[in-house]
């Protein structure tokens, strides 16, 4: 699966020199992530327009609509994260109240499919990573903020400074007993 600054997403097979599905043309919204779900057959989309679509996988035509695409931050959408069965999933980004962190529900109306927002990381969230053996969200802010959430008791349980500008990148460890920050710095 390949993303552009011009907002085209393709997805391509290894023994395969042609693409197999073009999901997104160019002159989209730049694309700032995009992920398979844990079962292999859902693939999502984050944009600098705060958008987020997710498509099946196994389309037969070339240019396939996604199946569920709704603006999750009002500014920018930077990263997410499939929970659970991919019904559920997890958001940063960027927008003007504050809810910078948010769950969503997949299987219901996009007018109510807004789970929980969390009001955290003042210039935006900039990456999330999910803890599924602890039901936790992990997520990295551009002031260099690293903020930890029960998804179940929906609740920020911790809130440090790791770095002195935007964290980049974070990493789990298979056990779930560490985690990596990486900043601009």
């Amino acid at each position: 699966l390949t993303g552009a600054q011009d907002g085209s997403v393709r997805m391509f097979e290894w023994t395969r020199p042609q693409q197999l599905v073009c999901f997104r043309q160019a002159g989209n919204a730049r694309v700032t992530r995009m992920y398979f779900n844990a079962q292999g057959n859902k693939c999502g989309v984050a944009d600098g327009e705060g958008f987020l679509s997710i498509w099946q996988v196994n389309q037969t035509t070339s240019n396939p609509k996604p199946y569920l695409s709704w603006q999750c931050h009002s500014k920018a959408t930077s990263d997410f994260a499939f929970i659970t069965s991919s019904s559920l999933v997890a958001t940063s980004g960027q927008s003007n109240d504050n809810r910078n962190v948010c769950l969503w529900d997949t299987l219901v109306s996009s007018g109510n499919s807004l789970i929980h927002a969390f009001s955290c990381h003042d210039h935006g969230a900039t990456v999330l990573q999910y803890a599924p053996k602890h039901q936790l969200l992990i997520s990295g802010g551009r002031k260099g903020y690293i903020c930890i959430f029960d998804i179940r008791q929906r609740q920020i349980l911790f809130t440090f400074q790791a770095h002195e500008s935007a964290v980049k990148a974070l990493a789990l460890d298979p056990s779930e007993d560490y985690f990596v920050t990486g900043s601009a710095e």
